[in-house]
């Protein structure tokens, strides 16, 4: 796991930290153009040795390169073993070993790109006692310790973020903590209006961390607008700016962090719907969607089940969860959004929309779950498992599988 902490860096340190920045950029862009042209040349691979000494040892003998001396070598290394992984991430993706978005080519940095970031394994850093953490060639820098490290730190990132803040993310070992067994499962159906309606009929409220920011970042915005290009007023103008967008992204992540905590804590299992999020944010909801961040709640919550031994399912997003009736699974119909009761037509139940739709989400998540390791279909039935008589040299006519859904049953 990561533990990020601020740091506060001295005036002195902030300009060693430029300067670290700047010679591992540096370093990434010319061990990639080595690559690129390499390639183009005759379809090699440069190996990592050979591209090291190229790019960091022979380049500090060069009067153009000379100043890579001045910063700790560990840094300019981990930006040649940030590429590596760069390219390994895109073969991977090119061969399907990969899931996910198909990843790129590695691109070159840019100097002028607001977010920054230098790597230090073991032998560039050490934790005083005093709390202090020490980097190479930089010095102590004070650490706001929130909680302590719960092992010791493999490494450590060093990140300067567009509000011009400066953070240290050590990767630290954290053995798991299984929680005690809850006999509570949920369903969850998130949206909108209301940003997770549970299976139990508890209503999760959508904070809307961005909409009510508007207001403030609307008048940082037009402040920036109103100063010169390249001028200091406007790179003031900007961090303000950056730092409101900032305030909400930091809050918007501790109400998630929050929030799925609790939900890991009181239920055994969780199931959610695969939502298509990336295709909701082209629509014109662009910025409800972006707002609510479903995808970010999705991954703490599969992040905090794998750490305290809970389970997290997900549905397939083309499960019709707002037409099907959860009482006799009949399925309805699509439904206008501006429908929220309806009433099915197989059974007369009246349904809140919402809620059926995570009553549905539940019931097919335990499905899956079940049927995941060869199980029934539905839990209270079992499937009688009778051994077929085959000769050898003989073709035994097709039998038919018998299961435990019986005719007119629906699957649950």
């Amino acid at each position: 796991m990561r533990y990020s902490f601020r740091i506060e860096p001295t005036p002195g340190q902030r300009i060693a930290l430029a300067r670290t920045f700047g010679c591992a950029r540096v370093v990434y862009n010319d061990a990639l153009a080595a690559c690129k042209a390499a390639w183009q040349t005759d379809r090699a691979r440069i190996a990592t040795g050979a591209l090291a000494k190229r790019v960091i040892t022979d380049a500090k003998r060069t009067p153009e390169r000379a100043w890579l001396a001045e910063v700790s070598v560990d840094a300019l290394q981990s930006s040649l073993r940030d590429l590596d992984t760069a390219y390994a991430n895109f073969f991977a993706s090119v061969t399907r070993k990969r899931r996910g978005r198909r990843m790129g080519l590695p691109v070159f940095k840019s100097k002028k790109d607001n977010r920054q970031s230098i790597r230090f394994s073991r032998n560039g850093f050490r934790l005083r006692e005093n709390g202090r953490l020490n980097l190479a060639k930089i010095g102590d820098m004070r650490v706001r310790w929130s909680r302590p490290l719960p092992s010791v730190p493999s490494s450590v990132s060093v990140i300067k973020d567009a509000s011009d803040r400066y953070f240290a993310s050590f990767v630290v070992d954290v053995e798991p903590r299984a929680l005690p067994p809850a006999d509570t499962q949920v369903g969850i159906d998130l949206g909108l209006t209301h940003y997770a309606v549970l299976s139990d009929g508890q209503v999760i409220d959508n904070p809307r961390f961005l909409r009510r920011a508007e207001q403030r970042l609307r008048k940082a915005q037009q402040t920036l607008s109103r100063k010169a290009k390249g001028s200091k007023n406007r790179a003031r103008a900007r961090i303000k700016v950056a730092r409101a967008h900032a305030r909400v992204a930091d809050a918007r992540m501790d109400w998630c962090h929050q929030s799925a905590s609790r939900l890991i804590r009181d239920n055994q299992a969780v199931y959610l719907e695969d939502l298509a999020v990336s295709g909701l944010a082209r629509t014109r909801l662009t910025r409800s969607v972006h707002d609510a961040a479903w995808g970010m709640f999705r991954r703490v919550l599969e992040d905090k089940a794998a750490r305290y031994g809970r389970h997290v399912g997900v549905v397939s997003r083309w499960l019709p969860s707002s037409q099907t009736c959860h009482v006799c699974w009949v399925v309805d119909g699509k439904k206008p959004l501006h429908v929220r009761i309806w009433r099915c037509e197989g059974c007369g139940t009246e349904h809140d929309r919402d809620l059926n739709a995570s009553r549905v989400i539940l019931a097919a998540g335990q499905a899956e779950r079940l049927n995941a390791p060869g199980g029934p279909v539905r839990p209270e039935v079992e499937i009688p498992r009778q051994a077929r008589p085959v000769e050898r040299g003989t073709h035994p006519k097709p039998q038919p599988v018998t299961t435990g859904r019986q005719a007119g049953t629906p699957v649950r």
